[in-house]
């Protein structure tokens, strides 16, 4: 039994705060619950949004209020911690006809994420300085169904506005060493790369890197047309591996703090793997796309599985399976980049002009169980990488973990139930998906958001801070 008062999250303080007389307002009894040690069975007192007892294998000792609500977590479902997927563009404003705050975070929330964090471009204006990080809250917070906090961005010539966006609570910095697809949000060069980590460095702060290298892509072949292998080529690993090198190496000399983002190329894992041994302050991630895909199996013209940095062979997305389980790579997350249908250029299956992007945010916990199950990897780890690995990752506070002390955040989880997924169902704003008729493994049933469940009619979710 863990029991602990509320404002805490150190475990094992055999004191619970019962001076306000009031007792839990939500009692989860969970046969299954993924608790940090492992999966138990568990009863979860919570008050006013937050964990204050966990009473693992037992029953809780302190007070239920006569009007608590009561959650029956039945045998045939887990209770897991809310996901925290911290790489989605929401696109909003500016572009909000490709996502939206209302639209993705519903999505999140059916698919039992309960925090985001939002890329700083696509929306217009861009997340790269205090003004339009104020714009960007002012429109996102009507509109959250969960919690949201946001990255700020990293272009030429904004390195003095990267102190003041990490003071108002971003909680780090993207950038791209290649085109970013919009014309809002140049890349860096490497020199620019490095000046801005050093100036991170002065505070602790994240860079996240678009981790291709646009020196390398200048010599590969031009993507046009429909065959997926040209697309291929036209980003060939050489570019990540390159690119991954120059992002290394300026987190060693500078001590900054420097993220991978989207790793596609598997041939990197080995710098990263010394890297981290070394001790450069190095973290990476993968995504939904890149386990389940494979290139072999995708149809010319497809281009909603167009992305950038691009899927790749099949024996590629076997070893970053490995770097997963090995702790190459640190965690899953989405990468939800969505489009119109427009963009994706169905009609004609472009790969060279279409939009580069996978729409997943709904589907991730479930796409992710589906191929772990397939290589015997237990849910526990899968829920290690989706929730709180990237909570620690970007360092996401009373996130990411069913602890006392954290937010009341849970996704109720149906392991074992198969379904299909039908695009037109989704919550996204575009029903497109490179999923759409795929059978999977693993539903989630309910979504609970600091002790409330989450419906998709009224948004509770709040803006976070890192600050």
């Amino acid at each position: 039994m863990i029991v602990e008062d509320a404002g805490s999250t150190a475990a094992g303080a055999a004191v619970l705060d019962q001076t306000s007389g009031q007792g839990f307002d939500l009692v989860i009894k969970a046969k299954r619950a993924m608790l940090p040690d492992g999966v138990s069975a568990a009863e979860i007192g919570v008050r006013e949004g937050r964990i204050v007892e966990i009473a693992a294998g037992s029953t809780l000792t302190g007070p239920v209020a006569e009007d608590a609500a009561i959650i029956d977590v039945d045998e045939t479902q887990v209770l897991l911690p809310g996901l925290v997927d911290t790489h989605v563009h929401v696109n909003d404003p500016g572009r909000s006809e490709w996502e939206g705050f209302d639209s993705a975070t519903r999505a999140a929330a059916a698919g039992g994420v309960t925090t985001i964090i939002d890329m700083p471009l696509n929306s217009l204006p861009p997340t790269v300085n205090v003004d339009s990080l104020d714009i960007k809250r002012e429109v996102a917070a009507p509109k959250a169904f969960v919690d949201v906090g946001f990255w700020g961005g990293a272009i030429p010539g904004n390195t003095a506005d990267l102190a003041p966006l990490h003071e108002s609570g971003v909680y780090g910095f993207k950038c791209f060493l290649e085109d970013s697809g919009v014309e809002e949000f140049p890349p860096l060069t490497p020199e620019e790369m490095r000046a801005d980590l050093a100036e991170l460095a002065r505070f602790d702060g994240l860079l996240i890197v678009h981790a291709e290298d646009a020196s390398v892509m200048r010599e590969a072949p031009t993507a046009s047309g429909r065959k997926f292998t040209d697309f291929l080529a036209s980003r060939p690993k050489e570019a990540e591996n390159v690119a991954i090198a120059r992002v290394i190496e300026a987190a060693r000399e500078t001590g900054g703090r420097a993220h991978i983002l989207h790793l596609s190329s598997a041939d990197a894992l080995g710098q990263i793997a010394a890297a981290k041994a070394e001790g450069v302050r190095l973290t990476v991630e993968t995504c939904p796309h890149y386990l389940v895909f494979s290139a072999e199996e995708i149809p010319d013209g497809a281009t909603t599985h167009k992305c950038c940095p691009p899927i790749r062979e099949e024996s590629n997305r076997e070893a970053l399976w490995q770097g997963l389980i090995d702790g190459t790579i640190d965690c899953i997350v989405s990468d939800h980049s969505p489009s119109t249908a427009e963009l994706k250029l169905l009609e004609s299956g472009d790969f060279g002009s279409a939009w580069g992007g996978i729409s997943s945010l709904q589907l991730g916990l479930s796409l992710v169980w589906t191929e772990a199950s397939r290589r015997g990897i237990g849910l526990a780890e899968v829920v290690r990488w989706m929730s709180s690995a990237p909570a620690a990752v970007a360092r996401v506070e009373n996130k990411g973990a069913i602890a006392v002390g954290n937010d009341a955040d849970f996704a109720i989880f149906a392991p074992d139930e198969e379904w299909t997924v039908a695009a037109a169902e989704l919550h996204h704003r575009n029903q497109i998906t490179a999923y759409d008729s795929r059978t999977v493994r693993g539903a989630v049933k309910e979504t609970i958001l600091r002790g409330s469940h989450v419906g998709f009619d009224v948004p509770q979710g709040r803006l976070l801070s890192a600050r």
